[in-house]
Order: C-alpha cells, then structure tokens, then sequence
C-alpha cells in the first residue's frame, strides 16, 4: 500500500509508503486521518485480498459493493456512482514481445471528495507515470482527486496506443507471410492474433462512454477540467478506430489466407490428373495387350513390341506437354 497526500495548490507531496507483508498500514490510516482542509490524498493498493480493504473502507466511506468490486478482479470497463464516491473501472493493457501477446490487467480508481483510491490487478503499473504527470503539471493538483483520476485514464489510454503499434506491426508481418510465395498455413497464427485484438476491443470499447462522460459539462465538474478529458476521449477513439480496422484487416488476411489455401488444393488436384491421365493411356494400351487374346493386332509381328513401347512413351509425352502448356504441371 502507498499513499501520497496533495494539498490543492502548489507544495510538496508528503509520500507515505506501507508495503511490507507485515505492516498493519497504520502509518497511512494515521496520515488519511490527520490530513488539513487543503490537502487530499492518493492511495494505492496492489492485488488485494479479502478484508484487505475493509480498515481503508472504513476510513474512506467506501460502499460495500465498491469494495467488492475493487478487490475482485475481472470487472468490465465502467463507472458507478456511490453517493459522493465515483468509482471507475478499467483494463490495463501491455504487450509482450516473445510470444506476441496482449496481456490485460485492471485498475479501479475511486475517487471522493478528499481522496483517490487505487486498486490494481495485473503487473501493469501505471502509478510510476501516474505520479510523475502529477508532479509534472501542479495545476491538475487544483482539481484535486479528479486530477489523479484523469492521470490515471491518461495513462492508460497511452498505453493502449503504444500496444496497438506493436499489433499493427505484428499484422504487417502477418500479411507479408499471407502473400509470400511459401505455402505455409497460417491460420492459426491469424486466429491468435485476432483473439488478441478481440481482448483489445473488450478493454476499449466499454471505456469510450465511461471516458465521454466525463467530457459532459453536466458532470458539475470545473470547466477548466474538461479539456483534460476531451484530450484523453480523442486519444481513446483514436485507438478503437484503430483497434476495429485491424480486426477489419484481420478478417481480409484470413479470407486471402483461405482462398489461397483453395488455389493450392485446386493446383495440386489439378497436378495429381495430370499425372493421372499421362499414366492412364500407357496403362490402358499395356491393359488391352495384356488380356492374351489370340486375335491382337501385330502380335506376330517383329517390331510389334517396340512399337506399343513407342506409342505409350509417345501419348505419355505428349500429354506432359499439353498439360505443362496449359500450367497443369
């Protein structure tokens, strides 16, 4: 657990840290409690247990349907309201370059009058990047628990553009190996990465309302706030935008997989009857001079044998021939 308390206008944070196993996190219920009239506080919480919450709860006036939100994790992208407290809702997202993956985790943000409240799952953790925006611009700290809630959302949609780019690269890849001349299937790779991007689309589309709410002026929040949140609304439909068109391109890449698959099966059908007939013809002559019938053409004769060699060998070339004219071989 780590807490940081803000005074609203410009000073020195006091950072309050609690993170060994053993610690009652008296030091940060102590600090929540003493805090002054222009101060608030931003506490954060990594991968609760059950009752992890409950002294901070009490403390914080959170609802108990808040609280199991917050340490339960798998929660869609959304925003409730508990009497004064809003909590949000989000998925984490960062990309892993070994096995060309997408992995989420999740960060609930609660925010009150005098507080922001943090609770992550996952290993992604945007409170590094988080703290250094606060401190880099001291005029969100005037808009108090919201600034931490917009820095956190800012954060996050970040790093959905950066996660997108390395899924657009890996797509171009994809679609270099769709068009090369190699006959590799490729399927599985492409369904892999469209689950990829589908579990991109779960973690931004339920976002883009929660995010376009907050650019309403009927929110009640300061005007001067709104810009903030317009900026990470325009970031965040920027990304669905992309997000949606690789899942479009996607579906080409299979659909050109698929039909190229087909080619190959028509050409080697085509290529397996040619063989075919070439052999045919040089069996049905052995077939017919095979049956020992008495009466055969030439069957006394001395060049007879030689003969039929040649004209198997003859229709056998020649059908070779035709058909590699025609691309059948």
């Amino acid at each position: 657990m780590k807490c940081v308390i803000y005074r609203r206008h410009p000073g020195e944070p006091e950072h309050i840290d609690c993170q060994q196993p053993g610690d009652d996190r008296t030091a940060v219920l102590d600090s929540l409690k003493r805090m002054g009239d222009e101060e608030f506080c931003w506490v954060d919480v990594s991968d609760p247990g059950s009752g992890d919450l409950v002294d901070l709860a009490g403390i914080l006036g959170l609802h108990p349907l808040a609280v199991e939100d917050a340490e339960e994790a798998h929660q869609r992208p959304k925003r409730e309201r508990y009497g004064d407290v809003l909590a949000v809702a989000l998925k984490t997202l960062w990309y892993v370059q070994e096995n060309c993956a997408v992995e989420t985790g999740e960060v609930m943000v609660f925010t009150g009058a005098r507080f922001a409240l943090t609770v992550r799952h996952g290993l992604a953790d945007p409170t590094t990047e988080v703290a250094k925006r606060l401190s880099a611009d001291e005029r969100l700290l005037e808009f108090g628990p919201l600034a931490v809630l917009h820095a956190v959302l800012d954060t996050v949609v970040d790093s959905y553009t950066e996660a997108v780019l390395e899924v657009r690269s890996d797509l171009s890849a994809l679609e270099r190996d769709v068009f090369s001349p190699d006959r590799e299937d490729l399927t599985e790779r492409i369904y892999s990465l469209k689950r990829e991007v589908l579990e991109f689309r779960d973690a931004v589309q339920p976002l883009l309302p929660v995010v376009h709410e907050f650019t309403d002026a009927r929110t009640g929040w300061p005007d001067a706030l709104l810009p903030y949140f317009r900026d990470v609304s325009d970031h965040l439909h920027r990304t669905d935008t992309e997000v949606r068109s690789l899942d479009e391109l996607l579906n080409s890449a299979l659909d050109a997989h698929l039909a190229r698959v087909g080619t190959w099966q028509n050409d080697d059908m085509r290529r397996i009857s040619a063989w075919a007939a070439i052999l045919a013809t040089p069996t049905l002559v052995a077939g017919l001079y095979g049956m020992n019938f008495a009466h055969m053409p030439e069957l006394k004769w001395t060049y007879g044998y030689p003969l039929a060699i040649a004209v198997m060998a003859g229709a056998a070339v020649l059908l070779h021939r035709t058909f590699r004219r025609n691309g059948w071989l």
